[in-house]
């Protein structure tokens, strides 16, 4: 196929916002509608607070997470969710991931 006709690889649309495994992490944890606080995401993603929050900040700045800080109890406390444009982004990622490794035939993985 004469390299004008290739469409392009699908690494093309890979979302660098996404690159770090924490972060990638993140946004897989929070599907549509679910809203989690910041103690359940670090154990979910078995992390420490400072890998969390740097993941929460870049992935807020990207408008891909929306925090939400309220006070309970006395301390101040930080929920995240996920947003509609996250959630976009995330789903055209992970097609790209499967398209990759389709093409190196290994679709039945996935």
């Amino acid at each position: 196929m004469a390299e004008a006709q290739r469409s392009p690889h699908p690494r093309i649309r890979l979302d660098d916002n996404f690159a770090s495994p924490i972060r990638f992490s993140l946004v897989a944890s929070l599907g549509e509608g679910i809203e989690l606080d910041f103690a359940t995401l670090r154990d979910i993603l078995q992390c420490g607070d400072s890998a969390l929050s740097k993941a929460l900040a870049h992935l807020q700045a990207a408008g891909y997470v929306r925090a939400r800080r309220a006070a309970v109890g006395g301390r101040q406390r930080t929920w995240a969710s996920s947003t509609p444009a996250g959630r976009v982004a995330f789903a055209g990622h992970l097609d790209a991931l499967r398209e990759i490794v389709a093409l190196g035939g290994g679709a039945e993985s996935l």
